[in-house]
């Protein structure tokens, strides 16, 4: 029986994925080249199509590997969490520290989705949306417990991803803050602007004043 290879990867084939992602998340898709690939990794072109099948295959199993990595490192264990502001914190915080790790596997799926074929456009698309969809749904469950601004749970879902993607941007590994500290941060600034705030006692307000 015929494999998806993108649901086993060995070592090696992980880290040709993670490698092109970022050389593609710096030059671009259309920019770089398969040699580019090759040099980096210290191996000829023949040796690199012992693990891709072609330039936009390569592509399409990156952001293939980089949904199940976000399936198996986000929204399986998110699953085990009761709590949808927990689990709402865990997702985007571990989503934040994928992205900071640099490896670009994730980030790429936004910028880069028009090179691929419409069949392979449609199954990335089926993949991201499962993302998306778990995401409104935690954001439902806020709104039923009352803890949800009037805010539209797919625009905040959008909102969520589009933040913690554009780290790759500006996340700078030897700067002022470590990428737990970015993490947190970014998980706070969203929850902040979704969830409604606890209203203070008379107390605390007079203390303010």
């Amino acid at each position: 029986m015929k494999t998806d290879r993108s649901v086993e990867i060995d070592g090696r084939t992980a880290e040709v994925y993670r490698t092109a992602a970022k050389i593609i998340l710096q030059k671009g898709y259309d920019a770089t080249s398969v040699s580019d690939i090759a040099n980096a990794l210290g191996i000829t072109k023949a040796g690199l199509y012992h693990y891709i099948r072609g330039k936009t295959e390569l592509l399409y199993d990156i952001m293939k590997y980089g949904l199940q990595e976000l399936d198996r490192e986000v929204m399986i264990p998110a699953r085990m969490i009761a709590d949808p502001e927990e689990r709402l914190r865990f997702v985007i915080a571990t989503h934040a520290h994928l992205v900071t790790r640099g490896d670009g596997a994730v980030t790429i799926l936004v910028d880069e989705a028009r090179a691929l074929s419409p069949a392979q456009n449609r199954t990335v698309t089926r993949l991201k949306r499962s993302y998306l969809d778990f995401l409104r749904e935690t954001l439902e469950e806020l709104r039923e417990a009352g803890k949800l601004r009037g805010v539209n749970t797919t625009v905040a879902a959008f909102s969520i991803i589009a933040n913690v993607n554009w780290l790759s941007r500006w996340y700078q590994p030897d700067g002022p803050l470590g990428a737990a500290e970015i993490a947190g941060n970014i998980a706070d600034t969203a929850l902040f602007g979704f969830m409604k705030r606890e209203p203070r006692s008379r107390r605390e307000s007079l203390r303010a004043l």
